[in-house]
């Protein structure tokens, strides 16, 4: 559970307008600078944002704004409600605006050409794209095979620099257990059999 209120900046106007509480109080339970309630104040940033009662939306009680309005240096404590709490988001496909979807085959492309080493499945992760969209790219069997130019996916916004390194870094390293697991195979193979000679 946050310890904030939902809304803060609307709360921090509703207590602003509502409560004798100081801006640093209000500035704590809200998650904001004293500066930026002091500004809400004199009606600099407010920008038409309506008030939220923090009481009707069970995140403080009439009793707690009281006792913080005669003690200005006691903190305003959030209730604890029994409410579900938003989930967090758990990864899954990247949603791709519409607009640079077409984008998509071109950041493919770049990869495929510039890293090798990437799984499909990473590919995939990386740009919100299917098994078969990466192999009909590599195939040049895609719809728009004479049209693909390929582009850095970071730069067409298809991606981010980090997740794209990362990716790339943990592809090495598979790529490096994997040769060093196939080199060690074949000093295995490769050693001489004494058994016929002892015999």
């Amino acid at each position: 559970m946050t310890d904030k209120p939902l809304m803060p900046k609307a709360t921090a106007v509703w207590l602003i307008d509502n409560t004798a509480l100081t801006f640093e109080q209000i500035a704590n339970f809200c998650g904001l600078h004293k500066l930026e309630v002091e500004a809400m104040a004199d009606g600099d940033i407010s920008g038409g944002i309506i008030g939220v009662n923090p009481i009707t939306n069970y995140e403080l009680t009439q009793e707690e704004i009281d006792s913080c309005e005669k003690q200005p240096t006691k903190a305003l404590k959030l209730v604890k409600s029994d409410l579900p709490q938003p989930q967090a988001r758990t990864k899954g496909p990247r949603y791709t605006p519409v607009a640079k979807r077409a984008d998509k085959p071109n950041g493919i492309a770049w990869l495929v050409k510039q890293h090798p080493e990437l799984t499909e499945m990473q590919i995939s992760r990386l740009l919100g794209t299917t098994k078969p969209t990466i192999q009909a790219i590599k195939d040049k069997t895609h719809s728009s095979t004479s049209t693909i130019k390929p582009q850095d996916p970071v730069l067409l916004g298809l991606c981010k620099r980090e997740d794209l390194d990362k990716a790339i870094e943990r592809a090495l390293k598979k790529a490096e257990k994997a040769s060093a697991v196939a080199a060690k195979d074949v000093t295995v193979d490769n050693e001489p059999d004494n058994t016929a000679l002892e015999a």
